[in-house]
């Protein structure tokens, strides 16, 4: 199943991505009280399992078509962002890094999310702002100390997100947090799906387009830490719970893994596509 947050009669709300549009939760549950978001599936898994029957008889009637929908982040309030750095081999290799031993682990503030077809602001402390493709787990547990062998039983979905980076910012000293952070430097979405629907999420194909051309095309195999392993790594050392946010790293491709003299940094007008195999397209504008 695929969720989606978004505006609805000037209210968040959560839907169902369709093949023939989005359909609000509420409406395929009728009979529920209140409104329905992201949060209420995550705290009460029983809605979830609601949702997963009704949505089998969606009114196609009721769809609205995804061009019309404005669009929150996919996790509108996540609890942590955690990143997950030079976690791809070919993505080290090409900004001549080492190979990492273990996960190197940084955070974005959790108001840096933003939605699908949201305008982004480039900082204006930054001239070298540059994209990042990434598989993004969320979390539908509360999860500590759990094995790699069990981890991915924590996951409540997937999703597209672009962890945007000023490098220059990035740069200034070994800590990476204020070229990550900037404001809506984490896009996410368009939609969550839910674990399962991807059978495999160390083996999807991964791209980044700039302004329609490719950029960034990779699978999630050459991560060097997968999935499961990094829940079970960052699960030692903190709480994982519902919601919160693992951006598990970026291929090659990077504008920052091209030699100095070819780096066209992102400059306002350009339009970056992040699509991963079954988890649609997440794309926004830099102003």
């Amino acid at each position: 199943m695929k969720l989606v947050s978004y505006v609805l009669d000037g209210r968040e709300t959560l839907g169902v991505w369709l093949d023939s549009g989005i359909v609000a939760a509420s409406e395929l549950l009728q009979g529920r009280d209140g409104s329905i978001t992201l949060d209420t599936v995550l705290q009460d898994a029983e809605v979830l399992q609601a949702l997963q029957v009704a949505v089998q008889n969606a009114p196609r009637q009721h769809a609205v078509d995804a061009s019309q929908v404005e669009f929150l982040p996919c996790v509108p309030r996540p609890g942590k962002v955690i990143c997950i750095g030079l976690n791809y081999r070919k993505h080290a290799i090409e900004t001549k890094a080492a190979i990492p031993t273990t996960p190197i682990v940084f955070s974005k503030f959790s108001d840096t999310v933003a939605a699908h077809g949201e305008d982004v602001p480039l900082p204006q402390g930054s001239s070298q702002v540059d994209y990042e493709a990434e598989l993004a787990i969320v979390m539908g547990r509360k999860a500590q100390y759990v094995s790699e062998d069990d981890a991915l039983d924590y996951v409540f979905g997937y999703c597209n997100a672009n962890d945007l980076s000023a490098r220059d910012l990035q740069m200034v000293t070994s800590q990476w947090l204020l070229g990550k952070t900037c404001p809506k430097f984490a896009p996410i979405g368009p939609y969550i799906a839910t674990a399962d629907e991807i059978e495999d999420p160390n083996n999807l194909a991964i791209k980044t387009y700039v302004n329609g051309t490719v950029r960034q095309n990779s699978n999630t195999g050459d991560m060097i830490f997968a999935c499961g392993e990094l829940i079970s790594y960052l699960s030692q050392y903190m709480v994982l719970n519902p919601g919160d946010i693992i951006l598990t790293g970026t291929p090659e491709g990077v504008i920052l893994g091209l030699p100095k003299a070819e780096r066209v940094w992102l400059k306002s007008g350009d339009t970056v596509t992040i699509e991963i195999e079954k988890l649609g397209q997440l794309t926004n504008k830099m102003v």
